[in-house]
C-alpha cells in the first residue's frame, strides 16, 4: 500500500482513507464511542421495527413512516461505520474507487430519503391534528406508500449524478482522502480538472432539497400551532401538542448537526481538520442514535410494549 502524494493516474484503483487526520495516535479510542453509538444505532432501531410488526394497533401512517425513517438510519449509518471502524482498529485505510462512490452514494441518497421523510411525518402530523375526521382517509395505507415511494426515487434520481460525475473526472493529483468516509467533495477536489459541474450541482440539491423540506416542515408546523392553541383547554392543547413532540425533537436531532457543522465549515477556517471531520462524523452517527432513543422514551405506545416485551406486564 502507497500514500504517495504525487502519483500519476487518470483512474485510480484505490482511494486512501487516512480516519481522523491529527488524531491517528487516539483512533482507537475514538473508535469506543463510535462503537457503542452504532451498537445503539442497531439495536434501537431493530428494536422499533420489531414493536411495529408486532404491534398491530401500531399499524397506522405514524408508525409507517416511523419505519421509513428507521431503515433510513440503519442504511446511513452501516454505510459508514464498518469501515471507518476497520481503519480505526485494523488501519485497513484502502478503500476501491468504485465502493467509495457507493459509499457517497448510499450516503447522501438515503440523507436525501430521510429528510423527506421527515416531511412526510409532519404531513400527517399536520393532518391528524388539523383534519382528524379526514386523516383515516387521507394517508389510507396505499398513499403512504406511494409517499415512500416517492421519497426513495427522489433520493435515487437526485443524489445519482454526483457518483455518476465524480466517476467521469480524471485523478492525478493524490488518492489520499483526509476522512473516514467517501466525503462527496473530498473525493472531487482530488480531480486535476474543472469540478465546477460537481459543485454547483451539489449547492442546487442541498438548496432545492433541504430548504424545500425545512420549509414544508415549517408550514405544517405553523398550521399545527395554530390549531393547537386554538383548543379550549390546557390540558387538551398539551396533549395534542405531545403527539408531535416526538418529531419535533427528531427534526431537531437530524438537522442541528449538519447546521452547525455547515457553519463551521464555513466560518471555521482557523479550526484544526480534524474538528470538522469529527463534526461530519457526529452528524452522521448521532441522529440514526437518538431517534429510537427519543420514540421510545416520549411515545407512549412504544413504551407501553417495550415493558411490556421486558417485563410481561403491560397491557
Amino acid at each position: 500500500m502507497s500514500d504517495s502524494n504525487s502519483t500519476n493516474f487518470t483512474n485510480p484503483s484505490t482511494f486512501i482513507l487516512l480516519g481522523i487526520p491529527g488524531l491517528e495516535a487516539a483512533h482507537v479510542w475514538i473508535s469506543i464511542p463510535f462503537c457503542a453509538m452504532y451498537a445503539i444505532v442497531i439495536l434501537g432501531n431493530f428494536t422499533i421495527l420489531f414493536i411495529v410488526k408486532r404491534e398491530p394497533s401500531l399499524h397506522r401512517p405514524m408508525y409507517y413512516f416511523l419505519c421509513m425513517l428507521v431503515i433510513t438510519d440503519l442504511v446511513q449509518s452501516t454505510s459508514v461505520l464498518p469501515k471507518m471502524l476497520s481503519i480505526f482498529w485494523f488501519n485497513s485505510r484502502e478503500i476501491h474507487f468504485s465502493a467509495c462512490l457507493t459509499q457517497m452514494y448510499f450516503i447522501l441518497s438515503f440523507s436525501v430519503m430521510q429528510s423527506g421523510i421527515l416531511v412526510a411525518m409532519a404531513f400527517d402530523r399536520y393532518v391528524a391534528i388539523c383534519d382528524p375526521l379526514r386523516h383515516s382517509t387521507t394517508l389510507t395505507n396505499p398513499v403512504v406508500a406511494k409517499i415512500g415511494l416517492a421519497m426513495v426515487l427522489r433520493g435515487v434520481m437526485f443524489i445519482f449524478p454526483y457518483p455518476f460525475l465524480a466517476s467521469k473526472w480524471p485523478y492525478c493529483r493524490t488518492n489520499i482522502i483526509p476522512y473516514t468516509y467517501c466525503k462527496h467533495i473530498a473525493v472531487v477536489k482530488l480531480a486535476c480538472t474543472d469540478i465546477r459541474i460537481s459543485s454547483y450541482y451539489s449547492l442546487s440539491v442541498a438548496f432545492l432539497v433541504i430548504c424545500l423540506d425545512v420549509f414544508c416542515i415549517a408550514v405544517s408546523y405553523i398550521q399545527i400551532l395554530r390549531a393547537i392553541f386554538s383548543l379550549p383547554t390546557k390540558d387538551t392543547r398539551l396533549k395534542t401538542f405531545g403527539t408531535c413532540s416526538s418529531h419535533l425533537c427528531v427534526i431537531l436531532a437530524s438537522y442541528t448537526p449538519h447546521i452547525f457543522s455547515t457553519i463551521t465549515q464555513r466560518f471555521g477556517h482557523n479550526m484544526a481538520l480534524y474538528f470538522h471531520v469529527l463534526m461530519d462524523n457526529v452528524c452522521l452517527l448521532v441522529p440514526p442514535m437518538l431517534n429510537p432513543i427519543i420514540y421510545g422514551v416520549r411515545t407512549q405506545e412504544i413504551w407501553d410494549r417495550l415493558l411490556h416485551i421486558f417485563t410481561h406486564k403491560g397491557p
